[in-house]
């Protein structure tokens, strides 16, 4: 596996590589290789998922100054080091599925960064009010995705509405118990997804910019009813498509003097006996993964010989978790959209 390794370095380092695959290597620290001399000076492209990486290298960005793209999903990295704010040309960062428990605040010094992954972390705050020379994630000016989902968050860094072309939040399965005012003002937001959070009440503001068309505020227990300048948008949610419990099924509504709109089940919960029944291969495979991660926390152990490749494959990457049960779902999922501009309260408000 080394030798291998070292001769994929070797051939990229020598025919000037834009892009390196090194998926899947049981790499417990991060290559020398990469490292050595002058580095990959010409590579802009690393993946590096399903690894055992705990940490990256203080002279990243000496050894790869030309990198645009990073993905370290799946990993074991506790720690990015402050050197990581040097990669001044990335603009694709993925630390999704490791165990962050801090993000270092040099992130804002990636000034060309669009897309920022940190789902399934162990995050319990993002670098926020820090001294005046050090730089935050609301400094990301370029950023236009944000996935902060399944954390520990407990609120949003207060320079968020800083990031004026953020189009895509995605704060799920967090422990919000509030939406900061302040995100109301971001001008190119397009899509809030806040489920399976604590909220109890939403800004009065929130979709009066003509930009946000969707917002995911469903699982949210204690939420008793939608701002009116939501009327105009669309809000929904995706589930795994099991059966739901009755006691799940309680309305949302919101009402304006005396009319007074209750909103269907699909928006508080998915899964319902209407919905189709799910393919034989997705209850396989869920059957299959939560059979397997009972008893190790990784399905390396299995092998070609044991599934089909392309299963396999899946196996290893889901296509995402229902935020309301936290199933995995491999081969299909249940979007489900409402529009409110289609109810009695559309037009209350032209936001």
């Amino acid at each position: 596996m080394a030798s291998e390794l070292c001769k994929t370095i070797s051939e990229a380092k020598l025919e000037r590589h834009k892009n390196l695959f090194l998926n899947y290597r049981n790499l417990h620290h991060f290559p020398l290789e990469l490292l050595k001399d002058e580095g990959l000076q010409y590579l802009e492209r690393l993946y590096m998922k399903r690894n055992s990486l705990t940490t990256l290298p203080e002279n990243l960005a000496q050894k790869l100054p030309n990198l645009v793209e990073l993905y370290l999903h799946s990993n074991n990295i506790v720690v990015v080091p402050e050197a990581i704010g040097s990669l001044v040309k990335l603009q694709f960062l993925d630390l999704s599925d490791n165990a962050l428990e801090i993000v270092c605040p040099e992130i804002g010094r990636l000034r060309s960064l669009r897309h920022l992954r940190l789902a399934n972390n162990q995050l319990k705050y993002l670098p926020a009010v820090p001294p005046l020379w050090i730089v935050e994630v609301g400094d990301l000016r370029e950023l236009q995705t944000l996935d902060i989902s399944t954390n520990r968050l407990i609120t949003l860094p207060e320079r968020l509405h800083m990031c004026l072309s953020l189009q895509y939040l995605t704060a799920d399965r967090n422990h919000l118990w509030y939406v900061p005012r302040h995100l109301c003002q971001l001008p190119s937001l397009n899509e809030l997804s806040m489920a399976g959070n604590r909220l109890a009440f939403l800004p009065l503001d929130l979709g009066r910019s003509r930009e946000l068309q969707y917002v995911y505020v469903d699982n949210n227990i204690h939420l008793k009813g939608l701002p009116s300048y939501l009327y105009n948008k669309v809000i929904g949610c995706s589930g795994c498509g099991s059966p739901i419990q009755v006691s799940e099924v309680k309305l949302l509504s919101f009402s304006s003097g005396q009319l007074t709109v209750f909103l269907p089940a699909e928006v508080k919960s998915i899964g319902t006996e209407t919905d189709h029944v799910l393919p034989l291969q997705e209850l396989a495979m869920r059957t299959l993964y939560n059979t397997y991660c009972r008893f190790l926390k990784d399905l390396n152990f299995l092998t070609p010989i044991s599934l089909p490749k392309s299963l396999l494959e899946l196996l290893h990457c889901p296509l995402g978790h229902c935020h309301r049960c936290s199933q995995p779902m491999f081969t299909i999922v249940y979007p489900k959209l409402f529009p409110l501009r289609e109810t009695p309260m559309a037009g209350l408000h032209q936001g």
